[in-house]
């Protein structure tokens, strides 16, 4: 847990430091926290749906996920405003270096044909997102006991600047890209 934590003062931070020849410690990038979010428009005609979203994200983060609502209504996708339609939850501080480990060293190798994660989802600003298919990657999540396979977005805000810092500072946390 603490691991990558300690790895990051240790080895990450002074590498971004000799790499961008910043003035300040305080210009170097690091990870702010980490957003786990799962949409279900299925949701809104079965509620056991989020009930199910809800055990597999607490599980998976160990920590209790937030549901998120409709905020306005849409005819057209038979939604109304305050509907349930997914679950969020946000991890920082030891919480979010333990989900990182997990998810570069555990989770990411389970994943059939995995040649690297795709290194152009920055944003511009010096985020990440990723998207995954399926939450049974995640070894807490026993196969037996899920209802439907889903995926979910993972997105990654540092305090980089640029995309390039961003990417430097995933890769020496140990994000597998691909080449």
């Amino acid at each position: 847990m603490a691991r990558l934590k300690d790895l990051y003062k240790s080895e990450v931070a002074p590498a971004l430091m000799n790499k961008f020849s910043y003035k300040s410690v305080m210009q170097i990038p690091k990870l702010e926290k980490i957003v786990i979010n799962v949409g279900a428009g299925e949701a809104r005609d079965n509620s056991k749906v989020i009930d199910a979203i809800l055990r597999d994200l607490s599980a998976i983060t160990g920590q209790k996920p937030l549901v998120c609502t409709a905020r306005k209504s849409v005819a057209n996708f038979k939604l109304r405003e305050g509907m349930k339609i997914g679950a969020k939850v946000t991890l920082r501080g030891d919480r979010m270096y333990e989900f990182l480990d997990r998810l570069f060293n555990v989770a990411l190798p389970r994943v059939r044909d995995f040649r690297g994660i795709n290194p152009n989802s920055f944003d511009g600003r010096g985020n990440y997102n990723m998207g995954i298919k399926e939450q049974l990657i995640f070894p807490e999540i026993d196969y037996d006991k899920i209802d439907k396979v889903r995926g979910m977005d993972i997105c990654f805000v540092t305090t980089a600047k640029t995309d390039e810092e961003a990417k430097e500072l995933l890769t020496l946390m140990g994000a597998p890209f691909a080449k």
